[in-house]
């Protein structure tokens, strides 16, 4: 078998791409064929002008002479989906920190960053370095958060409007404003809801009350959530919430967002991410809260590595729980789950690379996703693509996009035990020469001492 090096992707406009072994969870429709342990299966690709004509059992074509490439049962994998991010926020690490590692100390830390640096030049910056880093990495769509206050909303959301449309050949790109719930009152809500219909984004917001924390509920928390619905309903924007933050059991904000949808009989798609809290409820209140979800159809973005990272820091004691929502068994309950990439530099997650394969698989470790693996690989592609309706990216299906992920790895458990920095991302049915941009372009001076 060729060495990922010696790999060459035809530069035809036609050409086949044979032996791909591809996640059956990935495909958009079931196809008959021998599948392996992790359920994937041995397929060839057609890819003509950019496009996936056809997808078949490898060897059932003649490949009508057409040049072809046998990539030799590796992993193939389709651009994949981050739902859940926070572009505008990201790469600050370097020149504000978070004093502590704590979810307290990020959210001060990044008031303080906010007020000091973020100019509409420093926002378009950082956002696009995290742009190019997706994009080398092999992601075809994002939806990011945006900080939305006073005084910062017309300016991250004008770079938003501007890098989408720049974007729109490379990486499909949609937002999601974000500020605590009871900021949505009066006539600053309407306004960041006109804003954010002007802009083609999506309402969001925290279930937290401004400059607090995550704990028990928000006062007045359902009448916050009824205006939050009628201002999303009145301008038919989807929603988009982080909820439960944190480790204390007394926030359920989860149940009493679902009670809300319910209640305000609302039409448009709900996703609430983090949902921290749940893992450490009693059973009876999970069960629960998970059956209003689904009955409100409730859409979950897990967003493992920062809950991990930030959830249960106390000094000098190392943390007791993972911080992680309960996925396995919201699946159960029939919710759609996804996995999201969350932060990325800044003062909530001091590290990544807007990478969704580093994501899946410290996301199978952290979660115990494995053992089987079964359909785990949906949850960073056709799932969040099916909740932000980003489709057919995140799939590999017959007349959709020809946005692949080559790897090394024939199988999941290769995937997971080398980092694939190898892998070869195919755009448009062509090699990407993408690279990943140089830290020195963000533009910070590094110390060389404590100062």
């Amino acid at each position: 078998m060729a060495h990922m090096d010696d790999l060459s992707i035809p530069v035809s406009a036609k050409y086949w791409l044979r032996k791909a072994r591809v996640p059956a969870a990935m495909l958009s429709r079931p196809i008959v064929a021998a599948s392996d342990a992790d359920g994937a299966v041995l397929l060839d690709l057609s890819i003509a002008g950019g496009q996936i004509e056809a997808v078949v059992p490898a060897g059932a074509s003649a490949y009508d002479g057409l040049p072809s490439v046998d990539v030799g049962g590796r992993l193939v994998w389709p651009g994949l989906v981050d739902m859940h991010t926070h572009l505008d926020k990201g790469h600050i690490v370097d020149r504000t920190t978070n004093p502590d590692g704590t979810f307290t100390g990020a959210r001060l830390a990044t008031i303080a960053d906010r007020g000091r640096y973020w100019t509409e030049q420093d926002v378009r910056r950082r956002m696009e370095f995290g742009l190019r880093c997706a994009l080398a990495h092999g992601v075809a769509a994002i939806r990011t958060h945006i900080d939305s206050y006073e005084g910062q909303s017309e300016i991250s959301w004008k770079v938003f409007r501007e890098l989408r449309d720049a974007w729109r050949d490379k990486i499909v790109l949609q937002a999601a404003s974000i500020c605590p719930i009871d900021l949505l009152e009066g006539d600053a809500g309407i306004g960041l809801a006109d804003l954010v219909a002007r802009s083609g984004g999506v309402l969001g917001g925290v279930t937290r009350a401004f400059n607090e924390d995550h704990s028990e509920n928000v006062t007045s928390l359902d009448t916050l959530l009824d205006r939050l619905f009628h201002l999303a309903a009145e301008r038919s924007l989807d929603i988009d919430l982080h909820v439960d933050e944190t480790g204390d059991p007394r926030a359920a904000s989860l149940i009493h967002v679902a009670d809300a949808a319910i209640r305000n009989k609302f039409k448009g798609k709900v996703v609430c991410g983090h949902c921290c809290s749940l893992a450490v409820q009693p059973d009876e209140l999970v069960r629960e809260t998970l059956r209003r979800c689904a009955d409100a159809g409730i859409a979950i973005v897990s967003l493992p590595i920062v809950n991990m990272y930030l959830q249960d820091r106390m000094d000098a004691r190392t943390p007791r729980w993972r911080g992680v929502t309960l996925i396995r068994e919201m699946r159960a309950a029939g919710l759609e789950v996804a996995i999201g990439g969350d932060n990325c530099r800044d003062p909530f997650h001091a590290y990544g690379d807007h990478d969704m394969v580093d994501t899946f698989r410290q996301a199978i470790r952290i979660a115990h996703l494995d053992h089987p693996f079964g359909d785990v690989t949906r949850l960073i592609g056709p799932a969040p693509a099916a909740i932000i309706g980003a489709a057919p990216f995140g799939m590999i299906t017959a007349g959709g996009p020809a946005r692949l992920i080559l790897f090394s790895a024939r199988n999941l458990n290769e995937l997971m035990s080398r980092p694939q920095s190898d892998r070869i991302v195919i755009k448009d049915g062509k090699r990407l020469d993408a690279e990943l941009p140089d830290y020195a372009e963000l533009g910070e001076e590094l110390s060389l001492a404590a100062e």
